[in-house]
């Protein structure tokens, strides 16, 4: 008997064990530390060799290109590196990542429930970058709801102390603008150190709840438009991307969590130039070898 007994501890120890082995990371708010106070000598002169190399230095130099870095392979010691990282920009579709937490907070309230169909809409306007989902979602969300949040002490995300931030002050279609960013006059704006920041409060279980983070997460994968950071990453297939980007005449815009070869960074580039599609598939190759470098 006593013999079966241990038998069956030692099973269920097993079995708990597996369990709290397979459920991923989740980090308090308490133990994260504040983004803007992780800056990294090593980082930020490689990110600067970087633009040198690829002679993207000069358009940053002339505030056409503005590019964040933050190395979290481990998340309670981030490493920032940035370029013109509080300049706001436009930003066309990235900014639908803002929407996507307004969903998720108004479903945690009960606001808005989580169906299949919200869910598609979701993955349509991240995945896909529909613009008549985004449009959808956001009166769902509620601008003025969205525009508070984003400014709320709880998240910051648009923040005068950092020059901006996200901001969605327009539908995605002909309809005119609601209202413009206070501090640059964009509909749809951002700063690359911003976005970075949500990334970051989403890998560390820090938007709305770690399960809605999760989920967040799981819509930002699998990204359906091939260019920019995508197009530049396909060369290393075993790259995990979690993703948004966007585009409008000369600007173009692309965020992604990443996770390659046993490393996780997030990567951010805002650029104002025809070619700007085109630097940030070459930026973000040299990006990738960079955390990978620093790592070996």
């Amino acid at each position: 008997m006593m013999r079966e007994m241990k038998s069956l501890t030692k099973k269920i120890l097993i079995v708990l064990l597996t369990f709290f082995i397979s459920i991923p990371p989740v980090f308090s708010s308490q133990q994260s530390p504040a983004l803007d106070t992780c800056s990294n000598r090593r980082l930020q002169e490689g990110l600067e060799a970087c633009l040198r190399d690829l002679k993207l230095d000069k358009a940053a130099a002339r505030n056409k290109l503005s590019v964040a870095l933050v190395d979290i392979t481990d998340p309670m010691r981030p490493q920032l590196a940035e370029v013109n990282g509080d300049r706001m920009m436009y930003a066309a579709s990235l900014p639908k990542i803002a929407i996507l937490l307004g969903a998720f907070e108004r479903i945690a309230s009960g606001e808005m429930e989580f169906d299949r169909a919200t869910e598609e809409k979701l993955i349509r306007m991240i995945r896909n970058s529909s613009n008549r989902a985004a449009t959808e979602m956001l009166n769902r969300v509620g601008k003025a709801y969205l525009a508070d949040l984003l400014q709320s002490p709880k998240y910051r995300l648009y923040d005068p102390r950092h020059n901006g931030g996200l901001w969605v002050g327009k539908e995605y279609g002909k309809a005119g603008a609601w209202k413009r960013d206070p501090l640059s006059n964009l509909s749809h704006g951002a700063t690359a150190f911003q976005v970075a920041r949500f990334y970051y409060l989403l890998e560390t279980g820090q938007l709305v709840s770690p399960e809605m983070s999760r989920q967040m997460k799981t819509i930002l994968s699998k990204p359906a438009i091939a260019h920019k950071f995508v197009k530049g990453l396909k060369s290393r297939p075993d790259a995990e991307i979690y993703r948004k980007s966007g585009s409008w005449r000369q600007y173009h815009a692309d965020s992604a969590l990443i996770e390659h070869n046993g490393r996780r960074y997030i990567a951010v580039a805002l650029a104002e130039d025809a070619r700007g599609g085109e630097w940030l598939s070459r930026l973000i190759v040299r990006l990738d070898d960079l955390i990978l470098r620093l790592h070996s």
